[in-house]
């Protein structure tokens, strides 16, 4: 999803409302993928904890506010349910809560085809390889059998952790240079060079 922009506003409304300084884009930007308090400790480091509660609860409300105009990216619900129909098994390792993950999935109208999924409020967030390991255990995947696309170095480095291939969207949070330095399979400018490849080699 192209959700980006919307979590870095939220972030810094967050911190506006609180008091607290407001993190640049870039360093915003760099905590996607991450569970929501892992993130605030790296945008604020050294922050009081009695005031992790109040940016949690802004947050979610500057985040509610955007996500209704937060969309798949063009091609994505139709190559999902082409994977699907392939035969492949498809989950989801996110650094969203389940509530979150369980709202997006029902809004876009894909979570049917989704065999399992794993969220950060789980077990261990990105890039502990915890949540990857527990999917393909459920799903009964080796490591050589799965491949891990993620937009973040959080992504990458989860996969990497857990021995996984990875697949690099250069088009999400994290810049191209960043994600090379873990070595992807490719790494794609857009999603449509992104359905390319996995045609070409899935």
């Amino acid at each position: 999803m192209d959700s980006a922009s919307a979590i870095v506003a939220s972030l810094q409304a967050a911190c506006r409302d609180v008091g607290l300084p407001e993190p640049s884009d870039e360093r915003a930007r760099f905590v996607i993928g991450l569970g929501l308090e892992d993130a605030i400790r790296h945008i604020l480091p050294g922050v009081n904890r009695r005031y992790v509660p109040a940016l949690l609860d802004r947050y979610r409300a500057h985040f509610m506010e955007r996500d209704a105009g937060t969309a798949l990216f063009p091609g994505v619900a139709e190559t999902i349910a082409e994977l699907r129909n392939l035969g492949f098994l498809l989950a989801v390792a996110t650094g969203k809560s389940r509530r979150g993950l369980d709202r997006a999935l029902a809004a876009t109208g894909i979570g049917p085809l989704f065999h399992a999924t794993r969220c950060a409020d789980e077990g261990a967030a990105k890039p502990d390889p915890g949540m990857l390991i527990a999917l393909m255990e459920a799903l009964g995947a080796s490591s050589g059998e799965t491949l891990m696309v993620g937009d973040t170095t959080h992504d990458m480095a989860m996969a990497a952790a857990a021995g996984v291939p990875r697949l690099a969207a250069a088009y999400g949070a994290h810049e191209k240079a960043s994600l090379l330095e873990f070595q992807p399979e490719a790494c794609l400018d857009d999603f449509a060079s992104l359905r390319q490849w996995l045609v070409r080699h899935a």
